[in-house]
């Protein structure tokens, strides 16, 4: 049996979700959130035996906006990373 896709308002319900899952929700494309993941910028665990990354779906959102709003300042992503490890 297939696994069917999530509805947006499903996902919202979810305290874990999928990458491809945090990128429609916060409207930004599914590269965007692998490339601030491999950069250590938005936090995930690993689950299940593929050690699936799954993000905590409030966390993994408002660090997502924050990014994006340093960005829209325009903040490098040297500079992102530096603010995040200075406020951690």
């Amino acid at each position: 049996m297939a696994n069917r896709k999530l509805t947006l308002e499903e996902v919202k319900q979810r305290e874990f979700i999928k990458m491809s899952e945090l990128a429609e929700l916060n409207g930004v494309r599914y590269s965007t959130v692998k490339y601030y993941t491999e950069l250590g910028l938005l936090p995930f665990e690993q689950q299940g035996k593929r050690l699936a990354k799954k993000y905590n779906r409030e966390v993994a959102s408002k660090r997502l906006k924050e990014i994006l709003k340093l960005k829209g300042k325009g903040k490098t992503i040297p500079d992102i990373i530096n603010y995040f490890i200075s406020n951690s």
